[in-house]
């Protein structure tokens, strides 16, 4: 995967010329796949991919869309990350199991919002502000099979000086 060539905040470029609208965040889509529901586990970025999928800090999830459908119910969570770069020994925060999805269906293709049927306590809050979350799967007896889906996700940022 490419690294990011801005860390910018935005605006629009053709509503406001004068820099007075607020500046704001990009909305992203972070595909993931889980290989087995009723185990515990980090999940994956896709089928072949081994890579963790890591959410930045100040990460808000808005959405969770489940593509390809398993059986029966899911929770998926976060660890926070902490000690993360070169040099550092990185350790795992408290986790939050069903911080995105509590308990949601994965019989059908779902989207999960804020505030509806399945969304965690965390869907649509900064999930950690200080630091980066790696998504979990949470074993549930009523689930089995794999699931694949996105995450729907934007950083909120802060900053109230001008850009």
């Amino acid at each position: 995967m490419t690294n990011a060539t801005t860390s910018s905040v935005w605006r629009s470029t053709g509503g406001d010329s004068t820099r007075t609208a607020s500046a704001g965040s990009m909305q992203m889509s972070l595909p993931f796949f889980i290989s087995n529901l009723a185990a515990t586990t980090n999940i994956t970025a896709s089928t072949t991919s081994n890579s963790a999928v890591i959410l930045p800090a100040n990460a808000v999830v808005t959405s969770v869309s489940i593509t390809e459908t398993g059986t029966g119910s899911i929770d998926l969570g976060f660890t926070p990350l902490i000690g993360v770069g070169p040099g550092q020994t990185t350790t795992l925060g408290t986790k939050v199991p069903q911080g995105f999805l509590a308990n949601a269906s994965v019989a059908t293709r779902v989207n999960v919002q804020v505030g509806g049927t399945g969304g965690g306590a965390s869907l649509g809050n900064v999930a950690n502000a200080t630091n980066l979350v790696v998504v979990v799967n949470t074993a549930n007896t009523a689930a089995s099979g794999n699931a694949s889906g996105i995450i729907t996700y934007f950083v909120s940022t802060n900053e109230s000086e001008d850009v």
